[in-house]
This record gives structure tokens, sequence and C-alpha cells, in this order.
């Protein structure tokens, strides 16, 4: 390392920390400023004394010494520091309090400390060597992980490294792990000689391959040479062949066959067909045909070059997410990610600092993290918003994390090519059409939006509109005096405000009922009047029962009782009106002189009458 004799800075620059690897940023710096002798100023605080009134040339060199010593520090420290960290750190006033900082903001105390190591071991089991990966690239990887395990104060043998090696190195090293269990005692091999002799066999398997490929080289010239020669005689003595090719061995012409017998074509004879009975594939072992056109060959190449074709797609869509040039505004629903990504900044409601620097993505490869926070989706249906969404910059996909949805309560279905996300009360909030093998969620197309609502939209207009009536909503439709109006269905189901809000006649006299009264009262059926056109409808909530004929229908609703014990009084003394009822209207001669009519126009469909319940 070169030193400057006048200022004593040295001409190799500060290593510069970005907000990642922050324990070998600390170890490199430390040795730059030990090197530079400036380290006892950031590792001590220490007071610069003043100078006595007659000071000696040993006091002010020595005064000055400390002062330059301070200040060259934390001039080193602001040079050794990214732009963004730079101005967190700018007001600070010594190189003690700057080094402390940076060493509380990314270092953190004990418990994150064993937060981190615990994420860095689990990192380090799930390690894995790829097929394409060599020994060294291998080995740098398993490295790095257990050197920033050391730095954050926990240890780490080496004995860990040489047994992952040994379990998760693919099937062309077995000889190699086979000859060392049977020679050496792997409990006490080293890192080295395990490397070592994996490197050896990998060299060895690598220069055979080589060889292999320089021997195919000459092999393959002579048989385009002999290839060459047989072209040049073909051109030499072509009107020879091409008299003798169009005679068969016993001298007839092709043309002269009459068709075959068994595929009706001609320029063969029977005894030759390629589809004679006797003939026997020797691909699927059938009788009936040869192998040259046997169609279980020709299927099974068709499966071969789609499984192929579903690979290159698969792997076309993982690179796709990463390598685009347009960023995607839809979300992707990936359940082998593990946390909300993005990479648009201006969705972030709220964007955090984090303890996650890097992701790794499907390719094996690491990118940056650089915040957390809580971002908000406009859809149709409205602003939805997901915290603890990562910010990643790099990636050009936003992905949404099956896992953390499900971990907040969140139901995610995959059925018929779609994906339904529902919330914790089982109500819809998105319904996600597959496409391309994928499910990419774009708030904004209203057919991926699920509203938690049961009413249909003719419902919904028909409330919109302050309850206007059904045959003034079609006109308003068929006349297009609104627009934008969606399609409308004929007909309407039972509007409970409509029955209880608007009158349909008067009964009562003014004085009796006020304006803002209810129009109707809520009822069950119990049955049919013997003795009219009448319904029965008990009222729970006064105990009467009521024979009517102005009574409206709800099908599609049944009374809700609040408890059992409420529902098996009432059913109790609805029993007992009910047979008081009938014995009156058996006695009632006015009513018997009426004439009974069959069953109302206007009853329930396939409904059962709650007396037939009580007499069950």
């Amino acid at each position: 390392m070169d030193f400057e004799a006048s200022s004593g800075f040295s001409s190799i620059s500060p290593p510069v920390f970005d907000g990642d690897n922050y324990q070998v940023w600390a170890v490199r710096m430390e040795a730059y400023m030990e090197a530079l002798d400036i380290w006892e100023a950031v590792e001590e605080d220490y007071e610069i004394p003043a100078l006595p009134n007659n000071p000696t040339m040993a006091q002010i060199k020595s005064q000055k010494e400390k002062k330059t010593k301070k200040s060259k520090a934390k001039a080193c420290l602001f040079a050794a520091v990214s732009s963004t960290i730079f101005t967190r750190i700018m007001t600070l006033k010594s190189a003690y309090e700057l080094w402390n900082y940076l060493k509380s903001e990314y270092e953190g105390d004990e418990r994150i400390k064993g937060m981190r190591v615990l994420n860095l071991i689990r990192e380090f089991e799930l390690q894995k060597m790829k097929e394409t990966e060599s020994i060294k690239e291998y080995s740098d990887r398993l490295l790095d992980i257990a050197n920033r395990i050391r730095l954050l104060g926990s240890t780490f043998k080496d004995s860990r490294i040489v047994e992952k090696i040994l379990v998760t190195v693919p099937e062309r090293f077995e000889a190699s792990i086979s000859a060392l269990e049977n020679t050496k005692d792997l409990t006490q091999i080293t890192l080295a000689e395990i490397l070592n002799a994996l490197q050896a066999q990998e060299q060895r398997r690598a220069m055979r391959q080589e060889g292999a490929v320089e021997g195919a080289l000459p092999a393959k010239h002579h048989e385009n040479t002999r290839n060459n020669k047989k072209k040049k005689f073909f051109k030499k003595n072509q009107n020879f062949i091409g008299e003798s090719s169009a005679n068969n061995k016993t001298g007839v012409k092709k043309g002269s066959y009459s068709p075959c017998q068994h595929c009706n074509r001609k320029g063969h004879p029977p005894f030759k067909c390629w589809r004679r009975p006797d003939a026997k594939c020797t691909k699927c072992n059938q009788m009936g045909h040869e192998a040259v056109i046997c169609r279980s060959k020709n299927q099974q190449h068709d499966e071969e070059a789609k499984i192929v074709d579903q690979e290159e797609e698969d792997q076309l869509f993982v690179a796709t997410c990463f390598v685009r040039s347009e960023s995607n505004e839809s979300w992707l629903i990936d359940s082998g990610c593990t946390n909300h990504m993005t990479h648009d900044k201006e969705l972030f409601r709220d964007l955090k600092p984090t303890n996650i620097t890097k992701v790794r993505i499907g390719n094996g490869e690491y990118i940056s993290v650089k915040g957390k926070g809580t971002v908000a989706i406009t859809s149709c249906s409205g602003t939805k918003l997901i915290p603890n969404v990562l910010f990643v910059p790099k990636i050009q996909q936003n992905l949404l994390s099956v896992g953390q949805l499900i971990e907040r309560g969140f139901k995610v279905v995959f059925e018929d090519k779609y994906s339904l996300i529902k919330d914790a009360a089982n109500q819809d909030i998105f319904k996600v059409k597959m496409k391309g093998k994928s499910f990419a969620l774009n708030p904004l197309e209203e057919e991926q939006t699920a509203f938690p609502i049961k009413e249909n939209i003719t419902e919904v207009w028909h409330k919109r509109l302050g309850h206007y009536h059904h045959q003034g909503l079609l006109q308003m439709k068929f006349k297009m005096m609104a627009n934008d109006l969606p399609e409308l269905d004929d007909q309407i189901s039972s509007c409970k405000a409509c029955q209880f809000g608007k009158q349909n006649r008067k009964p009562f006299s003014k004085a009796k009922r006020d304006k803002l009264d209810k129009m109707a009262e809520p009822g069950i059926f119990v049955g049919y009047s013997s003795s009219s056109k009448a319904y029965k409808v008990y009222q729970p909530q006064t105990g009467k029962l009521i024979v009517s004929r102005d009574v409206h229908f709800v099908e599609d609703e049944e009374w809700s009782w609040n408890d059992s014990e409420k529902r098996n009084q009432t059913m109790a003394e609805l029993r007992f009106k009910l047979l008081v009822s009938d014995t009156e209207e058996n006695r009632d001669e006015d009513w018997q002189n009426e004439v009974v009519d069959n069953t109302p126009v206007r009853a329930p469909k396939a409904r059962r009458s709650v007396r037939r319940l009580l007499q069950d």
C-alpha cells in the first residue's frame, strides 16, 4: 500500500458502504484506518487539551496531530459511505459518533444479530449445488454465508460446511465421496481436502469431455469427405443410375404394378407392402405394419416436443419477469414468493427501512431491497391497502405472495382456471382468470373484481335510484334516458324497503295512522282460510293471527328466530290459535254460506305450511 509522504492519506480510496454487508465493510474500514494511523480517533472520543500560556514545540505538535487525526477520521468516514447514507450522518460532529451511529443502525443489538444469524443459517441449510455449477462456485457461496455468520459473533465450524458439501453435491461426485468414506475419517477431514478432491475429479471429467470433442471432429471431417466422394460419383454416373433405377431387381417397372391389396397404392408388390397383415413392428411389437409408419413412434416424438416446448415456455416466463424493458402494472399471484414485492415506488403510502436487504430470485441471484411499506391498489370497487410490501426496484413484475395472504387470514383458491381471493369473513375480493398459465391480477379490470354483495345488478340500480319501480327502470333503459345503464333483468325479487315504505291502498282512516308509520307488517304464512280466498298470517311481534288477502310473499327468505326457547313458545301459542281459529270458522254461518274457491292464485310455490310442520 503506497502512502503520500506529505499528507499521510492513502492513494487507494476507502471501501464505500451502500447499506449492504455492513460487517464486511466494517472489517475492511477498520484495517484501512489503522493503516492510516487514525483508528484511535474512531475508537475513542478523546478531548484535545488546550495549550498552556507558554507552550513548547512538542505540545503544539501533539495538539495539532490529535486535531488532524480526528479531522482525517471524520473525512475518511464521510468518503466511505454513499450519498444516501451521508445525508443521514452529515450532522454528526466526530468520527466516534459517526462510527457508533452506523454500528447501531446496520448491525443492531444482540436480539437483531440473533435474528440475522438465524436467517443466514436457514439460507445456508437451503443451499444446493446446481448441475451447471462448479465446486468452486458452490463452495464460495457456502463460505460467503458462513463468514457473514462469523462476523455477527456466532461460531460456525468448517465441519458443517464439509457435511453440507458431502450431502448436497450432484450424483457425478459419488465416486470421490465413496473413496473418501472408505479411506478417511469424515469427521477429521478438512475443508481444503474435500474441495481439492472434488475439484480434481471435476478437472479430470472436463479433460475427458474435451478429448471426446476433439476426437469427434476428425471423424466428422472424414465422414464429410466420403460423402463428397459419393456425390461426385453420383454426378459422374447420373445417366446410368437413372436408367437402372427405373427397373427393380426383377426387371419390372414400378408403374407396371397393380394397386396393392393392402394399401391400394401402386409402385410396389404386395409382399413388400408396409401395411401387410404379417408385418411386425419393431417399435410397438404389434402386427399389421412396419416401424417406418408406426404411429406410436410419431406420438412419442410429439409428446417429447410438447414437453420441451412447455419447459422452454416456463423458462421464458421466469426470464420475462426480470428482463422485460417495460414495467407491468398487474400483480402476479405467486405461490413460491415469500413476500409481496413491487418495483413502483409511487404505489407506497408509507415506505420505511427494513432489515431485509436482499431477496433471491428464481435463477439463484440476489437483488437488493430498498424498503417496506403499505401499498394502495386502486380497483373498480375502491382502494385496497396491502401492508408489508417490499420495494424491489430491479424486479419488473409486481408479485403477490400466497403465503403472506394466508398468514393474514385470507383464503386463496385455485379452481376452474380461476384464482379466488377471499377475506377473513369469507367475502370475495378478487377473482382472477388464468392467462398464459399464470394468474395476473389487474385491479382496474371489472371482470377481476368480485364485489362482496348478494344483489344482482338490477337490484343495485333499483336502490341507487331511490327504490324506483321496476317498469320505470326498464323504460329508462329502453328510451336511453340514462347513459351507461347496464342490462337489466325482466323481473326483480321482492324488496323489503318497498313493502314497508310504499302504500298500496288505504284500509284505515288518516286519524288511525300517521304518514311515517309502516305500510305493512311482517309475519309468518301458516295456511289458508277454509271459508275464503284469504291467507292466514301469524305476527310473532304482537302474537296475533291475521286473515287477509292483501299479502306479499318473500319466498327466498325464512323467519329468523333469536333463540330456540322463544321459537318453541311461539309455536305452542300458534298451535292453540290455529285450533281456536278453525273451530270459530266452522261455527260461523256467514262463512259457511260463502263459496269456497280452490287454492288462491298468489299462493307461494312449493311451500309447506306451518300447520303441517306443527302436525309432524
